[in-house]
């Protein structure tokens, strides 16, 4: 059955009526639901479907037209990449966001600065703010300690996807948002990263929210999925609900 959200649990994420309208094109079409704690919530459908316009909207990057968002009851309409990672959102981009010049010590030191203290502070602090122990946790936990000292941009794309996740679980969030963590990453490393994200759901309680285009990989890593198509959600349900659903089948075969 569809997980319901229960009364007792306040959501991590809350998504209620968002629309999003481009001159004539309506890209989002009233789309609501919440993410409850500890959730992998998956949110899938063909391109063109709406998927990243309402990630953005979700990440304040876009302005919805219609609805709102809201971060652990906080509205994220407008609110700056800096100050919604303060709020204890994390994510990965689509194209990687780590540093190639850097070593893989010092990216995963850098994700994590913003967070410690005040600007005054950490001037007068040490140079790696206090982090390095934590970015190491890490940089264990995604079995890059090999490559500690090694400049992230020499290393493989799948291995920079795990640099990149380890980055954006540096401030300890309640939620990470991961777009398109599959994409470019071969089936050995994907299962990896699979295993990773699944553990540290587990032992942290820290809430997903993927989007992602590798139906396998969402439907091996997701508690719960989302189909949207043409803007609007289609289906909700589990793995096995989602994969039999005619209508899901129809919009990924153009049916």
């Amino acid at each position: 059955m569809t997980m319901q959200p229960q009364a007792h649990i306040k959501p991590v994420l809350s998504v209620h009526n968002i629309s999003k309208q481009f001159g004539g094109i309506r890209a989002v079409n009233n789309v609501s639901f919440d993410v409850l704690p500890g959730e992998i919530l998956g949110l899938i459908g063909p391109n063109g479907s709406g998927k990243s316009t309402l990630f953005n909207c979700i990440l304040g990057q876009l302005r919805p037209t219609e609805g709102h968002c809201a971060i652990k009851g906080r509205a994220t309409d407008g609110v700056r990449p800096a100050d919604l990672s303060l709020m204890g959102v994390g994510r990965t981009f689509q194209q990687l966001s780590v540093f190639p010049k850097m070593s893989v010590l010092d990216n995963v030191i850098l994700a994590g600065q913003e967070h410690e203290g005040t600007m005054f502070s950490r001037l007068f602090s040490k140079g790696d703010a206090g982090l390095t122990s934590k970015a190491e946790q890490l940089i264990d936990f995604f079995r890059l300690t090999p490559y500690r000292n090694t400049e992230a941009g020499s290393l493989s794309y799948g291995q920079q996807k795990l640099v990149d996740a380890a980055m954006a679980f540096m401030a300890g969030p309640d939620i990470v948002l991961l777009d398109e963590p599959a994409g470019g990453v071969n089936l050995t490393m994907l299962g990896y990263l699979k295993d990773r994200l699944t553990t540290y759901n587990r032992e942290h309680g820290t809430t997903f929210v993927v989007i992602e285009h590798n139906m396998e990989f969402v439907m091996s890593l997701c508690t719960r999925i989302i189909v949207l198509a043409q803007g609007e959600v289609i289906a909700e349900g589990t793995p096995d609900q989602i994969r039999s659903n005619q209508m899901v089948i129809d919009a990924y075969l153009g049916g």
